[in-house]
């Protein structure tokens, strides 16, 4: 028997929780195949088998929350994917048979389920005997899991029996201090009316939350505006799109002048693309550009890799392809760590202004907005132009107002003369 086991992923991510088990017990398995697929703070990963044989036993369910190194399922090298479910067939009949039994004995159930709850905690390990997700549960709830009264035929404790011991009126066992102030915290997910849906959040989305709230208490995060008229490079694009497309194969969009823009000022400012470390300032003399990407679960930020090397084309071609991988679930960690900078275009969606939140640990994240036709004051008339307010964020306690506000109109002056943005390099 071998162990498939959750590997080392990245520096930064310790657990992940079973998004779909993609090989059942009694199916073959090769070395190298992919048997379930992890759901990480970051991305979602497929995880494979170092082994051939038969998947004979999975040792955490979907939703469970799992450890790197964590064993999840048990290859039979010798195994055959025939051979595993009548292996499998005993076990059942002995599980349906002990339930007689209990019947027919004279002494009341429950005086008989915990022992056997105990000797189940004893005899097996403890990924076998109760979820990863249950033990959490449990804890939370005060509960001691020899006491918890398992549907399961294999004897494992699951998240719905611990849910089903924390709801039973009789538990002299666990009426300890924990338990009220766990069954205060779940007290709102208990909703008895059929018209609310209770929908536990997804692991990106509680990382989103958690994080968006860490930043927020430990940032001094401050948000300046400006405006940008966008002719110039409307213009320009309705110029050369044709033919852009024909010699890059990719159109030609505003990102890629903004991330020059960006760039540009960040050369200026360069606090901006820096990182608070302890009590001392990591500056970065490279340019690696976050872009936000909406997807149904969450939002992701995939990184453009020395974007201050690459030519406009170059830039289009990376964020159109982290787009598609993003909404298509296929990024890799490789796609989103570091970065030094973020962009995000809540214009998309129709943002008129917005305030957008810092991607940690970096210290200033622009915000692009809807574009909408506006009159200005040029000279000493007024013409209709297409204008764009701009935010960013930023992180006072390495950036002061002046180099934001800076940073901001160097952006400003790029635009509306995008000559410039050849000139800066």
């Amino acid at each position: 028997m071998a162990e498939v086991k959750v590997p080392e992923l990245a520096e930064s991510i310790s657990e992940g929780s079973i998004a779909q088990w993609l090989k059942q017990p009694g199916d073959h398995v090769e070395k190298g195949e992919y048997v379930l697929e992890l759901e990480t703070d970051k991305v979602n990963v497929e995880i494979i088998s170092d082994y051939t044989g038969t998947l004979s036993e999975h040792l955490a369910e979907e939703g469970d929350t799992v450890q790197v190194g964590q064993a999840i399922a048990i290859v039979d090298e010798n195994g055959s994917a025939a051979a595993a479910p009548k292996a499998e067939a005993p076990k059942a009949e002995e599980a349906k048979a002990e339930p007689a039994k209990a019947e027919e004995a004279p002494a009341p159930s429950p005086a008989k389920e915990a022992p056997k709850a105990e000797t189940r905690e004893a005899s097996s390990t403890q990924q076998v005997i109760a979820s990863p997700a249950a033990r959490k549960l449990a804890r939370e709830k005060g509960i001691d899991l020899t006491q918890v009264p398992v549907a399961d035929p294999l004897g494992r404790v699951r998240v719905q029996d611990v849910e089903a011991a924390s709801n039973a009126p009789a538990a002299p066992a666990a009426a300890s201090k924990p338990a009220p102030a766990a069954k205060q915290a779940a007290a709102p997910v208990e909703v008895n009316d059929d018209r609310i849906e209770v929908v536990k959040m997804t692991r990106r989305r509680q990382t989103i939350a958690k994080r968006l709230v860490q930043v927020q208490s430990e940032a001094a995060m401050l948000t300046t505006f400006n405006e940008v008229d966008l002719s110039a490079v409307m213009e320009l694009r309705s110029r050369h799109k044709d033919s852009f497309v024909k010699t890059n194969d990719v159109k030609l969009g505003f990102m890629s002048f903004f991330t020059k823009a960006v760039i540009g000022a960040l050369k200026k400012y360069p606090l901006l693309n820096a990182e608070i470390k302890g009590d001392h300032i990591l500056k970065k003399n490279f340019y690696d550009i976050g872009v936000a990407v909406s997807t149904d679960e969450g939002l992701v930020v995939p990184v453009v890799r020395d974007a201050d090397r690459k030519s406009f084309a170059e830039i289009e071609k990376n964020i159109s392809d982290l787009a598609v991988k993003a909404r298509n679930n296929k990024l890799g960690l490789s796609d989103l760590s570091g970065g030094t900078f973020t962009i995000t275009n809540g214009g998309t969606f129709g943002s008129l202004l917005s305030t957008p939140i810092l991607n940690a640990p970096q210290v200033g994240i622009l915000g692009m907005h809807t574009i909408k036709t506006r009159p200005i004051a040029v000279g000493d008339q007024i013409e209709n132009r297409p204008m764009m307010y701009l935010a960013l964020s930023y992180d006072h306690r390495i950036v002061d107002g002046k180099e934001a506000v800076g940073f901001l109109v160097a952006i400003k002056d790029m635009l509306e003369d995008p000559e410039q943005l050849l000139l800066q390099g």
